[in-house]
């Protein structure tokens, strides 16, 4: 996934789950790109001079949310057809990852950090559509055999 020549789409929430997205840099800076995320300050600070669209929030265990995000993601990933499809979490990368999916993106999932013996709700979703779901723990491999151990994006 080294080529230039690659769409890539980065799906999260805005916080913690923004900065492991933003620590992917080396990947995705010389690739066309684009983000769905919160419309808030530090989304909007960290990302200035990107693309960016908004997605609805609060999301977590939302299902208005669901609903709205969902609606975003197929307007979104219509127009923008990415090949592969990012995140680190949270809510906001369901909608995506099932859309996404049915377009045949290649979707990867950044399980955070801070989950280092079981996944996030997201996680969980995210699990089986996911091409490559990544954790930062080892001991998560154990449970979930179909995750890769990378270490910490930090």
């Amino acid at each position: 996934m080294r080529n230039k020549g690659l769409k890539v789409c980065l799906v999260g929430s805005s916080g913690g789950h923004l900065n492991h997205l933003y620590r992917l840099k080396p990947f995705w800076e010389d690739k066309e790109r684009f983000w769905a995320t919160f419309d808030k300050e530090d989304a909007r600070s960290q990302l200035k001079g990107e693309t960016i669209y908004p997605v609805y929030y609060p999301s977590n265990r939302s299902i208005k949310a669901l609903i709205i995000n969902t609606h975003r993601a197929i307007k979104i990933l219509r127009k923008e057809r990415p090949d592969v499809i990012i995140s680190a979490g949270a809510a906001p990368a369901v909608p995506f990852f099932v859309i996404g999916k049915m377009m045949g993106a290649k979707l990867i999932f950044i399980e955070t950090f801070d989950r280092f013996d079981k996944l996030s709700l997201s996680g969980k979703l995210c699990y089986g559509m996911s091409d490559l779901f990544v954790v930062q723990w080892e001991k998560l491999t154990a449970k979930y055999h179909k995750a890769v151990y990378i270490g910490s994006l930090y």
